[in-house]
């Protein structure tokens, strides 16, 4: 494990208390496919403002700690900022994502573990949304292996959604949530690999896993119940995802259009 980091402590602990007053089922498969020591880009779907937790949790499993790329404005409060840099995470600025690039090439080539979310943003279809390149391109510069994650549960708990007469979803904090956490195999993008392709190869990936956590019975809706959470396609309530992407959600710029689950084809 890395040095003792007192910012990353404070923020652990203040995760695990905040499992242990929810009474939170996380269950994490998969996460030996985290590398021990080296550097590595953890590639996550998003369907929740607690994913970072999530995927955190993921990395310390095998005693990682990772190093998120983040929305720049989260830095705006000076003590949040503080501690932000101090756990060495990495603002982005959609506007100018050059600098964030740059940082996490470094913090890569320092050997650390990287966490992005590729969509840039939660989809509120609850589906995999369109990618970024940016991880896939990180991981062809550097040579660090991609694991791919999917999360889901999370999104009960405190999702990130249309704003309703101006105001953002509330958190949910009904005990006994259950989160899973889906770590896949890792797999290296070549020296002369196409970026885009290998992006769209991604979000099959995370798509295929995605689905296979909200198939499961646990997580599936009751029968006759209003699931506003749950996508479309597999019986859910949430928005189409076309509908979804093109009047509630702000797509990144130069994102990879998806040919991915329901999404129909480019």
């Amino acid at each position: 494990m890395a040095p003792p980091e007192r910012w990353y402590h404070r923020s652990i602990r203040a995760g695990e208390r905040l499992f242990d007053r929810l009474h939170l089922d996380l269950r994490i498969e998969g996460a030996r496919a985290v590398p021990v020591h080296g550097p590595v880009v953890l590639a996550s779907t998003h369907s929740s403002f607690l994913d970072f937790l999530f995927v955190g949790q993921a990395g310390l499993t095998r005693g990682r700690y990772v190093r998120f790329l983040t929305r720049h404005d989260i830095w705006n409060a000076p003590v949040v900022r503080t501690a932000m840099d101090a756990m060495r995470h990495v603002p982005v600025d959609r506007a100018a994502p050059a600098a964030a690039y740059l940082r996490a090439r470094r913090l890569l080539r320092e050997g650390e573990a990287v966490g992005i979310f590729p969509e840039g943003g939660v989809a509120f279809s609850s589906t995999v949304r369109h990618l970024m390149p940016g991880a896939v391109a990180l991981a062809r510069e550097t040579g660090a292996p991609i694991v791919p994650v999917a999360l889901w549960g999370g999104n009960r708990i405190w999702a990130a959604g249309p704003k309703v007469e101006g105001r953002l979803p509330r958190p949910d904090l009904t005990p006994g949530r259950r989160v899973d956490v889906l770590v896949g195999e890792s797999f290296i993008v070549a020296p002369d690999a196409d970026v885009r392709a290998t992006t769209t190869h991604l979000g099959h990936v995370l798509t295929g896993m995605l689905e296979r956590l909200q198939s499961t019975e646990h997580h599936r809706p009751a029968p006759g119940e209003h699931a506003w959470w749950y996508p479309a396609h597999l019986g859910g309530h949430a928005p189409d995802p076309v509908i979804s992407a093109t009047t509630l959600e702000d797509l990144p710029f130069g994102a990879v259009p998806p040919t991915w689950g329901p999404w129909p084809i480019a």
